[in-house]
């Protein structure tokens, strides 16, 4: 029987990992959505963007790592070097499942929700119309270069592309932001870890489940709320449990209390 071809992205990814090596941070938080799901219906309502529980989330993230500026660093040759900006990317379904791509927002601190939301429409129909520029030429390398050069060339994009931060392969500098945010929920899934793309060097990646019902104690009692349940993974060198701990906590009030993410802040 003849094996299926593999898809651009799992050949990218063979090239791309290899055995564990480096410390890795992992965590994980669920809270009530009842919240989270009110805001997002009356944003949607008022602005008529398509603003989910995946972007509140990615949002939250966005907003809390400004407490912590650990996370926004990254590791080049040795030395921990600080973003210039804060840029959020999110994952892209552009193949039913087969296929994801990221839409990056730069910026991201200095906009509301609803502005990262119609940015992510607009990037999305982008990639699946195939009119994103970047990622279809990165798309054309990696299929013409043969496996065995795959992984060098990778190498030499993490350090320009990820480390140095400059164009290199058809990908701009930092292709994924200093955050990454992806959403296994609109698949079914409850929770997952997201596995770091070396080349990028991206301190902090948030994976968020689906929103579903779930028992939880409010004031004494246990009642049935609406739970979605996020993870994380970070980069061990830059962070440790007390700085996700500050950013658990920044994200459990900014979830409650969606409003918050409202107003653009500036670092």
């Amino acid at each position: 029987m003849t094996s299926p071809r593999p898809s651009m992205r799992r050949k990218i990814a063979v090239a791309t990992w290899r055995a564990p090596r480096e410390g890795r941070l992992h965590a994980r938080m669920a809270v009530d959505a009842t919240a989270v799901l009110d805001y997002c219906r009356r944003r949607r309502a008022e602005s008529g963007v398509q603003v989910t529980p995946g972007l509140v989330v990615g949002m939250a993230f966005a907003r809390g790592v400004l407490e912590v500026p650990a996370f926004l660093n990254r590791v080049v040759f040795g030395r921990i070097v600080p973003f210039a900006t804060q840029d959020v990317a999110f994952a892209v379904d552009i193949g039913e499942g087969e296929d994801l791509a990221p839409t990056k927002v730069r910026n991201a601190d200095t906009k509301t929700v609803v502005e990262v939301g119609r940015e992510l429409e607009a990037g999305a129909a982008r990639l699946r119309a195939r009119q994103d520029t970047d990622y279809e030429t990165t798309s054309g390398i990696a299929r013409a270069v043969p496996w065995f050069a795959l992984r060098p060339m990778l190498a030499a994009a993490s350090l320009l592309n990820g480390g140095i931060g400059v164009r290199a392969f058809g990908q701009p500098a930092h292709p994924l932001g200093s955050l990454f945010v992806t959403n296994i929920g609109s698949f079914g899934l409850d929770e997952g870890y997201v596995a770091p793309v070396p080349l990028a060097r991206v301190p902090l990646y948030v994976c968020v489940g689906a929103v579903a019902d779930a028992p939880m104690a409010v004031d004494g009692q246990v009642v049935v709320r609406p739970q979605v349940v996020m993870t994380a993974t970070a980069d061990h060198r830059l962070v440790d449990g007390a700085h996700a701990a500050k950013l658990a906590r920044y994200v459990r009030t900014a979830l409650a209390t969606p409003e918050l993410l409202d107003e653009p802040v500036s670092r």
